[in-house]
């Protein structure tokens, strides 16, 4: 071995396609035809994969204790366990996993409270399919995911006075977690 000039960095390592670092990604959603859509989405990028799914909260939380993902894409509304709960307790577990909050809930309701609380990003599920591998890229760097829909209303809300506000916005975490 003493000889070799090649650094360790020229073989790809395991979870890479070709080279490129992959982000492995986990599907938290109850419903399969949702997950199997959103597999779709990704499978397509060179540069993700699909390394876990879950149906419930418990599910997630098993899995993050004993897996390594880049990215957590959840859905809010899981059977068990609500998606402000799971949120809160992967984040104690894994506070540097990025989460991706999917909803079928205007962004209008609940993003603020949720980026708040610790998600990376908020996507209505609605969003194109561009939109998802777009707002997964970003946050697996580490960064914030905000869809221009919610820049406006953090706009607005940084603007209007809190009179104005709509009242789940003014609530407390502890408010919100109840609500």
């Amino acid at each position: 071995h003493g000889s070799s000039t090649h650094s360790s960095t020229s073989a790809p390592m395991p979870g890479q396609k070709f080279g490129l670092h992959m982000i492995r990604i986990l599907i938290a959603d109850d419903h399969a035809i949702v997950r199997a859509g959103l597999k779709q989405f990704v499978t397509g990028e060179m540069d993700m994969t699909v390394a876990g799914e879950a149906e419930t909260g418990k599910q997630v939380l098993e899995m993050i204790r004993n897996n390594d993902y880049e990215v957590v894409l959840l859905d809010i509304s899981m059977p068990d366990l609500s998606g402000v709960d799971i949120l809160q307790r992967l984040k104690r577990v894994r506070p540097e996993m990025p989460v991706l909050i999917l909803s079928g809930f205007p962004e209008n309701q609940y993003a603020v409270n949720l980026i708040r609380t610790g998600a990376s990003g908020y996507l209505n599920k609605e969003s194109a399919s561009e939109e998802l591998v777009k707002a997964i890229r970003v946050v697996a760097q580490g960064r914030k995911y905000v869809s221009p829909g919610l820049a406006q209303i953090m706009v607005k809300d940084l603007a209007s006075d809190q009179g104005d506000r709509p009242l789940h916005s003014t609530l407390s975490e502890r408010e919100f977690q109840i609500f």
